[in-house]
């Protein structure tokens, strides 16, 4: 029960009571909540920092992925110069630490990951087969998105629901992208389960260029 309170408290962002919760009972911290994942990353995925900051002071080790979402380069570092297969590691909600440092848009931990010959081809082993290229672009970062390409992610690469990377460019009408991705071979024609193609996308969300281009 305590554990479904922690989370409650996360989501609301109720710092105050959470705060009492864990100076009687620290050791909730270690346990995995109903989104599959700490209560520490819980908090960085709804982005409730003074909750970040009152879990962090309870918390004795924070694991590789809790890192990239926080974005704590020295401490990913020193784990990687430790454990040097840590990059690949997958979460408990079956992510690598690649896929979860594009989600949080932190460039400077995809570069050491990338440094450190991160995969940038592994999906989310969760159902939704997330590859860290969709993440990225999910959040239209051009910048990682660059990086992940250039580290050789594949750019013809499909979640769940049939989506690409050009999909999503296409949804955000980042013509940089589309280039990039048009210049290393990615397929046009694909379909997303709704049966639209990146064209369809680029259409329906106004961006007519984009769309003529793709429809080519």
């Amino acid at each position: 029960m305590s554990i479904i309170i922690l989370e409650e408290y996360v989501e609301t962002g109720n710092f105050q009571d959470l705060d009492m919760l864990l100076s009687k009972q620290p050791e909730l911290l270690g346990e995995i909540t109903s989104h599959d994942v700490s209560p520490l990353l819980l908090a960085c995925y709804y982005r409730k920092n003074q909750i970040v900051d009152i879990i962090l002071k309870y918390l004795k080790n924070i694991s590789v992925h809790e890192v990239c979402a926080l974005g704590y380069l020295e401490q990913l570092e020193l784990m990687v110069d430790q454990k040097p297969n840590i990059v690949n590691e997958i979460s408990t909600n079956g992510f690598s630490p690649l896929g979860i440092a594009a989600h949080f848009g932190n460039e400077s931990v995809v570069r050491l990951l990338l440094r450190h010959h991160a995969d940038p081809n592994i999906a989310s082993q969760n159902g939704y087969h997330v590859f860290p290229i969709h993440a990225a672009l999910s959040a239209n970062d051009t910048a990682i998105t660059k990086l992940l390409i250039e580290a050789g992610a594949e750019v013809n690469v499909i979640q769940h629901g049939s989506i690409t990377p050009l999909h999503l460019a296409a949804q955000h009408g980042n013509i940089d992208i589309i280039i990039i991705l048009l210049e290393h071979g990615v397929d046009i024609s694909v379909r997303s389960d709704q049966g639209l193609t990146a064209a369809d996308i680029a259409f329906d969300k106004g961006f007519k260029e984009i769309g003529e281009i793709l429809s080519l």
